[in-house]
């Protein structure tokens, strides 16, 4: 099979009744075609871009090939990009959702730069996904916190340089958190309890704060009197925590109570 056509009978190759398999074609040979991209309608894109981001095709150098100003989400975890990829969400003004996380080894080439790039173009965004971009510090969410304040949500989780710097700046700016992810992170007590001391505990319904070498009863407590929407807690692998979280956890009763909870028993 061939696709040396013109721009309009590619569109009706890959708008046609048989376009599923058509698509999967075309991105089986993309390589090859990565210039005919830019002249597919916004439409067709998408479905392309589902398409290679669960393949992995998706990368730095053709990026911007199939990227369009009316993109609403990118789930990139399969990718191999890097912020040289990010800079070229500028026009993407309508971007929602933006899925980075790694499921397995940290990504490396993601760093406060490209999320800066990201916060300051996509105003709209309501869920950034940056787990293991251990590379990514406090500069980059400060970003995202004032410049994406309709956040619902973010997960940090494995971001290794992340501290309580962050959990202020989204405590103070985001206003509709709904999920915080903080696993493995640097933040303390002092971090969580400035996020849950913002306009947001009213509607947070989910932390993630595993193995947070440095987090104490204090946080637990803290979470749980100021979240009356919390249903999902898990803070396994906190060595500081004693006893009294359990307490704390117990004494919960009627609507406010947790529908999954996890903690170690040092």
């Amino acid at each position: 099979m061939s696709l040396m056509m013109s721009s309009g009978v590619l569109v009706s190759f890959l708008s046609g009744p048989h376009r599923s398999r058509c698509l999967w074609y075309f991105t089986k040979n993309i390589s090859r075609y990565i210039t005919d991209i830019k002249l597919l309608p916004p439409g067709i894109k998408d479905r392309l871009i589902r398409i290679m981001s669960v393949k992995g095709q998706i990368t730095d150098s053709n990026i911007s090939e199939i990227l369009h100003p009316e993109v609403q989400t990118l789930y990139l975890q399969t990718c191999d990009i890097s912020d040289i990829a990010l800079l070229h969400l500028c026009n993407c003004k309508k971007l929602k959702e933006l899925n980075l996380n790694s499921s397995k080894e940290n990504r490396v080439s993601i760093t406060s730069k490209g999320i800066k790039a990201v916060a300051s173009s996509c105003s709209y965004l309501y869920e950034a996904r940056l787990k293991r971009c251990c590379n990514l510090t406090d500069e980059g969410v400060l970003a995202l916190a004032r410049n994406c304040r309709l956040l619902k949500i973010i997960d940090l989780g494995g971001c290794s340089r992340i501290t309580d710097v962050s959990l202020h700046a989204l405590g103070e700016n985001c206003l509709f958190l709904q999920y915080v992810g903080i696993s493995a992170t640097q933040v303390s007590d002092s971090g969580v309890v400035a996020l849950v001391s913002g306009p947001c505990a009213k509607k947070l319904e989910e932390i993630h704060m595993e193995h947070c070498v440095n987090l104490t009863d204090e946080s637990i407590e803290a979470v749980i009197t100021r979240c009356p929407q919390i249903r999902i807690l898990l803070f396994h692998g906190c060595p500081l925590l004693t006893d009294h979280s359990r307490e704390v956890l117990e004494q919960l009763r009627g609507p406010s109570k947790l529908k999954q909870v996890t903690w170690t028993v040092y």
